[in-house]
């Protein structure tokens, strides 16, 4: 299991509040979605060469 990178409790109240449940799974494959965004981000700014921080437009 890797790091969990997203509030567990406030995903799962939207959920909730949604009338549905999360599987046991849903958390850490966010997590991963997250983080994937993230190196994406990272790899984005370091090939512009450009700058050193990460801004709403650096994501895909």
């Amino acid at each position: 299991m890797a790091e969990t990178l997203v509030v567990v409790s406030k995903i799962k109240k939207i959920v909730k509040d949604a009338g549905l449940r999360t599987g046991g799974d849903y958390v850490d494959a966010l997590s991963a979605k997250i983080e994937a965004a993230v190196q994406a981000s990272i790899q984005k700014v370091q090939s512009e060469n450009k700058k050193k921080t990460l801004g709403a437009e650096d994501l895909a």
